[in-house]
């Protein structure tokens, strides 16, 4: 039986989106996280010793990293679905966003409000920053282009991974001047499965005030 080690508010949200795009069973265990640190708990250390979630266990099958865990399920549970054929043009796309969503996408984005809380001090680094961030989003932004999806104009996996930095989009830039990134956004967050999850996940501050 699969089991999701899941932190409440945190990015294994995706996680129980897949598997409700699959309609595969799984169990769900929740972590909460501490009300003044905004730590993971350290009961999480048990389940791996970086005490970071998503965790997902397979029996004795271990799998950490957001990416990891959706290539994991959908190769051993997906039955051909949520991703391009494998060896296919498509599919070499579909494992490049996969990976560049926690990769290049996500460190500007870090590095964006992690400096914020530094007030003046992080002021020297926000010219670089900035530029980044445009950098990427803008890379996002024209790949949606006349597409609602980013491989194939099919929904994938890879669409699941990047929800993330969509998701955190507007609380670090305008969505004005970035459509296609908030369309993109509005038609996961309008997909039934990833109403289910978030029933299923509990409060998350990044999901739509429709669900």
């Amino acid at each position: 039986m699969l089991t999701v080690h899941h932190l409440n508010n945190s990015r294994s949200q995706r996680i129980l989106w897949l598997l409700e795009e699959l309609g595969l069973e799984y169990q769900l265990k929740t972590y909460q996280r501490d009300p003044v640190t905004n730590l993971a708990p350290p009961e999480l250390e048990l389940v791996h010793p970086l005490g970071k979630s998503p965790v997902l266990t397979d029996d004795a099958i271990t799998v950490i990293e957001s990416g990891a865990i959706i290539d994991y399920i959908l190769r051993h549970y997906g039955a051909g679905r949520l991703q391009p054929e494998v060896g296919s043009d498509g599919h070499e796309q579909y494992l490049q966003w996969l990976h560049y969503a926690e990769g290049s996408a996500m460190l500007p984005m870090m590095l964006k409000m992690y400096t914020a809380r530094l007030g003046d001090a992080g002021a020297p680094l926000q010219p670089r920053i900035g530029e980044e961030l445009q950098r990427h989003l803008g890379y996002i932004e024209n790949a949606l282009q006349g597409v609602d999806w980013l491989v194939g104009d099919c929904f994938s996996g890879a669409d699941i991974q990047l929800s993330f930095v969509a998701e955190i989009t507007p609380l670090l830039y305008s969505f004005d001047t970035l459509p296609n990134i908030a369309a993109y956004r509005q038609r996961m967050q309008q997909r039934p499965a990833y109403k289910a999850a978030l029933k299923r996940g509990g409060f998350y501050a990044y999901g739509s005030d429709e669900t």
